[in-house]
């Protein structure tokens, strides 16, 4: 029997699945581009008429609390969101703004659960930076070899 993935994702974490939530996973699993609040809520909105910036936000939340999304804070002017909770670091663009997954880096939670005595229940990768396509465009003299 087929299973939604956003439905089974909802399920294995715990929360109790509405047409709201599973739209918003969804969305989550088919937009690699970590999207903010404001550009869940845009997109959605044509799709379901009903749903309110604030439903949006407490649900990325719940979903960040419970295992479904990542919450990403690399940048300090907006929050990301992520649906792709495997260990994986991020990369930020300076230049265009843009999160990049780097899926090759694991951050240090995925080998170890304790740290000098203490329990770390999450880690973030960070890296930020200038994008390949960023450094297409600027002069050579402002690359670094």
């Amino acid at each position: 029997m087929y299973m939604d993935p956003a439905y089974q994702k909802l399920i294995e974490c715990g929360i109790r699945p509405s047409l709201q939530r599973i739209e918003i996973m969804r969305y989550l699993q088919t937009h690699f581009t970590h999207p903010t609040i404001d550009e869940v809520y845009n997109d959605l909105r044509a799709k379901i008429p009903t749903v309110s910036k604030t439903t949006i936000y407490n649900t990325l939340r719940m979903f960040s609390e419970k295992g479904g999304a990542l919450m990403i804070t690399i940048d300090e002017h907006r929050v990301c969101y992520d649906g792709n909770t495997t260990p994986h670091a991020h990369f930020c663009c300076k230049e265009c703004g843009k999160v990049y997954d780097l899926f090759d880096m694991q951050p240090p939670v995925a080998q170890s659960k304790t740290l000098g005595g203490f329990q770390i229940d999450d880690a973030q990768l960070y890296y930020k930076g200038v994008c390949p396509a960023c450094l297409e465009k600027q002069p050579k003299s402002e690359k670094v070899s």
